[in-house]
C-alpha cells in the first residue's frame, strides 16, 4: 500500500482512497487569535490573566488532541489492514522553512504520522518501507514509467505526454510508491 501525504488531501492511498486531514489548527486559528487579542492588556500575573491563559491553553490542547486522534486512527487503520506500507522520507523541517506552507504542514503532523506508523507496524506485524526523499514519485507516470522534467505544486493532475495517461497527482505518487516494493 503506497501512501502519499499532502496538504489538500492528508493521505492518498494507492487503492484510490483519500483520507482527509482534521485541519484542527486552521479551524480554530481565528479563536486563538481572538483570545490572544483579548489578553493583550491584562496585567501579567493577575487572576483575569491566569484565567485567560488557562482558556488559551485548553484550546491549544483541544487542537492537539484532534490532530493526535486523527493520526492515531489513520495509522492504526493502515498498520492493521495492510502487510506492507510504503511512504516517502519527507524533509519536514525543510518543508517548514516555506513560510506559506509551514502552518498547513505543521497542522497535518507529517513527522508524527511516520513516528506512529513505525511503532504500529512493529506492533501489528506489518512492514514499513521508507522510500528515499529524492525518488520522483510525483513526476513518474504510473502507467508507462516515463519521467517528467518538472511538475509545479499548482498542477493537481498528472498528464503524461508519452502515453496520454491523466490521473490525480497524489494518486499517481501513491501508485508509484506501491510499485517500489514489488
Amino acid at each position: 500500500m503506497g501512501v502519499d501525504l499532502g496538504i489538500t488531501a492528508w493521505a492518498t492511498l494507492s487503492n484510490g482512497e483519500v483520507i482527509a486531514g482534521a485541519k484542527s489548527y486552521k479551524k480554530y486559528a481565528a479563536k486563538l487569535s481572538r483570545m490572544q487579542w483579548l489578553n493583550r492588556h491584562k496585567i501579567i500575573g493577575s487572576n483575569n490573566w491566569k484565567k485567560a491563559q488557562l482558556r488559551y491553553s485548553r484550546l491549544h490542547r483541544k487542537i492537539a488532541n484532534i490532530r493526535f486522534d486523527t493520526l492515531h486512527q489513520a495509522t492504526t487503520l493502515l498498520a492493521k489492514n495492510h502487510g506492507v506500507i510504503v511512504i516517502e522520507d519527507l524533509n519536514v523541517s525543510g518543508m517548514m522553512a516555506n513560510h506559506k506552507l509551514a502552518a498547513s504542514i505543521a497542522d497535518m503532523g507529517f513527522f508524527e504520522f511516520r513516528r506512529q506508523l513505525t511503532y504500529k507496524c512493529q506492533l501489528y506485524g506489518s512492514k514499513l518501507v521508507v522510500v528515499d526523499r529524492w525518488f520522483p514519485s510525483s513526476k513518474t507516470c504510473s502507467n508507462c514509467g516515463t519521467k517528467k522534467d518538472a511538475l509545479s505544486l499548482g498542477e493537481r493532475l498528472f498528464n503524461c505526454e508519452h502515453c496520454g495517461f491523466v490521473i490525480d497527482r497524489d494518486l499517481n505518487a501513491a501508485i508509484n510508491l506501491s510499485k517500489t516494493v514489488s
